[in-house]
């Protein structure tokens, strides 16, 4: 979502969600051989905190030392999830439907009040079909979708849900190309989808902010071969 100054905001996803799968079969197998005590003492829950010590939640011990999920977490695009099949989020005229779900998630992951962002405010561009594993969890979760792409330019307020964001930034142009040139050297995690969009659409589009809907057409952008 660009602000006025032509700036993006990303967040880093699935932080919470991601420890908790933490806990599943794929990761049971590491305690195997431990001493029951020790094994039970790595069920202890710890206090999570942000980077200023503000306590977010809790998570086991084990959980916290895997240096998988350490390692884990991607910034991705400002927000993104699945219209409902609802009356309301089903609406095809102008995007409706998908862009009431936009609303709705935004003010689930960021906080974003929708009387603040309304869906004029919300530019419809393309569709893009795509295929990819999920990150964080490659080879247990994937996508394979057709996905609207949203775009607004305004001021916002943002109160992150910590249960859906770790961290957020807002970067200008360069910035975020610095960040793309770092997570092909994996310095920086970046989701699937998002990279593709990057490549394929963004720059140019942020180069015609003004201009926006110029850029809005009917085709389904095929990204896979499926």
């Amino acid at each position: 979502m660009t602000g006025k100054s032509g700036v993006f905001c990303w967040k880093q996803q699935l932080t919470w969600s991601t420890l908790k799968r933490a806990l599943s079969t794929t990761h049971r197998s590491v305690l195997e051989g431990y001493d029951k005590t020790q094994a039970a003492l790595m069920e202890e829950e710890c206090i999570l905190t942000d980077r200023d010590d503000k306590v977010m939640g809790k998570a086991s011990k084990k959980t916290c030392h895997l240096m998988q999920n350490i390692n884990k977490g991607h910034f991705t695009n400002t927000c993104c999830s699945h219209p409902l099949h609802t009356p309301t989020e089903l609406e095809g005229h102008d995007a409706l439907g998908v862009k009431r779900a936009a609303q709705r998630k935004l003010q689930h992951e960021l906080g974003i009040d929708p009387n603040k962002l309304s869906t004029e405010d919300l530019k419809f561009l393309t569709r893009v079909h795509y295929l990819a594993e999920n990150a964080p969890d490659p080879g247990v979760w994937g996508e394979h979708e057709i996905d609207y792409i949203l775009i607004a330019q305004k001021d916002v307020a943002i109160t992150a849900n910590p249960n859906e964001v770790k961290s957020h930034v807002y970067v200008n142009r360069q910035q975020l190309l610095q960040m793309m040139d770092k997570s092909r050297t994996g310095d920086i995690l970046i989701t699937p989808w998002f990279r593709l969009i990057v490549d394929k659409f963004l720059m140019n589009w942020w180069d015609n902010l003004p201009d926006i809907e110029q850029h809005k057409d009917n085709h389904i952008h095929r990204l896979c071969d499926k």
